[in-house]
């Protein structure tokens, strides 16, 4: 295809302010690169929390969003996985020192210089962008979408979180209700878990959505669920929700902190934890999460609810998901 000179973005500048539409010129892949046409780009609760100041440190002048599907129109020298035509996700994780520790150890996920889509890395709010080949996936036709943006972090992140459930947890609790809960619930639901879903209070409408995707049970996050968990996930960035995590799961249970950020946990007692309860955090993802996810999406389908908005509606888009008016997820849909 002919490219065009420029590309559209919406550029994040400082911190508390609106996004900028902006007309850039047209990047180009360095070696063991890929320029993407974007299709469409998740907008994600961590863009909220780099837009508001509570993830430090983004790239100045930044192209946010990682939850990219898109088209490699031109591919940098060195390349060897991808080429022109091919449909790929974009996700968080966008480059690794592959020589640390944690790289040596199959812990990319925690390489201390790594790169991150739409935070130090320009990311998919914008009609193009560029990614290394070695961590973009190549997607199946369904997901080829903006269905499919969803998959590239709420999905992703997601499913690492589950992994860290015992297999033999039947009753598991989530704690926010969102893009990541609504694809989780479908996959859990399908190898036979019981499904507790805790909204914010009053939330009816998550409620009732929690329900019909299998959900046994959904209430407000104060409430006390109709019988004790053996495990939970934590998807809302309250850190009070952890002392109320613990209190539901039973001895033995598991607790995992599913997202980039929270607030502070507030002190609690040994008794919380007590009983052999395991309480633990999920960082990023590895590209070993997005082969095993994408192979189980080829045996458990599962269908995402999105409300689409046109990039330059991004700002409304980050604001009805501040406000928890998304159900299911954003996604910014690119001009064809």
């Amino acid at each position: 295809m002919k490219l065009p000179d420029t590309i559209e973005a919406m550029v994040f500048h400082q911190k508390g302010q609106p996004l900028v539409h902006t007309i850039l010129p047209m990047p180009a892949p360095g070696p063991g690169a890929v320029l993407v046409k974007v299709i469409a780009c998740g907008v994600c609760r961590t863009d909220l929390h780099i837009i508001d100041g509570e993830v430090k440190w983004p790239k100045p002048d930044l192209i946010p969003g990682h939850e990219i599907i898109g088209t490699v129109v031109k591919t940098g020298t060195g390349t060897c996985h991808l080429q022109e035509g091919d449909q790929v996700g974009i996700p968080w994780l966008g480059a690794t020192c592959g020589n640390c520790k944690y790289c040596a150890t199959g812990r990319e996920n925690l390489c201390e210089q790594a790169g991150f889509t739409g935070y130090t890395i320009d990311g998919g709010y914008a009609t193009f962008t560029v990614a290394k080949e070695q961590f973009c996936f190549k997607l199946p036709e369904p997901y080829a979408n903006a269905h499919g943006a969803p998959l590239m972090c709420a999905g992703l992140i997601g499913f690492r979180s589950y992994k860290k459930v015992p297999e033999v947890a039947r009753k598991l609790g989530i704690y926010g209700f969102g893009a990541a809960a609504h694809i989780l619930a479908q996959i859990a639901v399908s190898e036979g878990k019981e499904i507790y879903a805790f909204t914010a209070p009053g939330d009816s409408d998550s409620q009732e959505f929690a329900r019909k995707l299998g959900a046994v049970w959904s209430g407000d996050s104060l409430q006390k669920p109709p019988r004790s968990l053996d495990a939970a996930i934590i998807f809302a960035s309250s850190g009070a929700l952890v002392l109320k995590a613990l209190t539901d799961v039973d001895k033995g249970g598991t607790v995992v902190c599913g997202g980039i950020h929270m607030s502070d946990i507030p002190s609690f007692p040994y008794e919380l934890l007590w009983g052999e309860r395991t309480l633990c955090s999920v960082a990023n993802l590895t590209r070993s999460d997005g082969d095993h996810f994408l192979g189980l999406l080829a045996r458990t389908p599962v269908r995402t609810t999105i409300q689409a908005f046109t990039l330059q509606q991004a700002n409304e888009a980050l604001e009805a998901l501040r406000q928890g008016k998304i159900h299911g997820a954003a996604v910014l849909v690119m001009p064809t």
